[in-house]
């Protein structure tokens, strides 16, 4: 079963947006990592007060994004063939502008293998 939370960092920038104190900044980088699982392979649990990946392997632009209902935001990220290739993938995270991990998510290992791409679809639910 997979784990994600929009962290504490996350939460506290939407508080003071929504006050009138700060402008939110955008989301504009996904992380990939191998820290998410224990040794038997089950996902770790989250708490939202991570502000990294546990083993973060590679940080990028996102994609692209959209809305698949009004209160839904969507998150879209490709791995090219020989991005990651050989690594397990078992944790995910979202960062703003500013560098703050605002979302994170853990789940079961997905192996990359060289000749493959991987389309990754991250949603943030209010």
């Amino acid at each position: 079963m997979a784990n994600a939370v929009i962290t504490q960092k996350g939460r506290e920038k939407m508080c003071k947006s929504h006050a009138g104190d700060m402008v939110l900044p955008k989301i504009k980088y996904i992380a990939y990592g191998e820290g998410g699982v224990d040794e038997a392979g089950t996902p770790l649990p989250v708490t939202g007060e991570e502000v990294s990946l546990r083993n973060e392997l590679l940080r990028r632009e996102v994609d692209s994004h959209g809305y698949p209902i009004p209160t839904t935001c969507e998150y879209k990220s490709s791995l090219g063939k020989t991005e990651l290739a050989q690594k397990y993938i078992s944790e995910v995270g979202l960062f703003d502008e500013e560098g703050d991990l605002v979302m994170y998510r853990t789940f079961l290992k997905k192996g990359k293998d060289d000749d493959m791409l991987f389309d990754f679809s991250i949603q943030e639910i209010f």
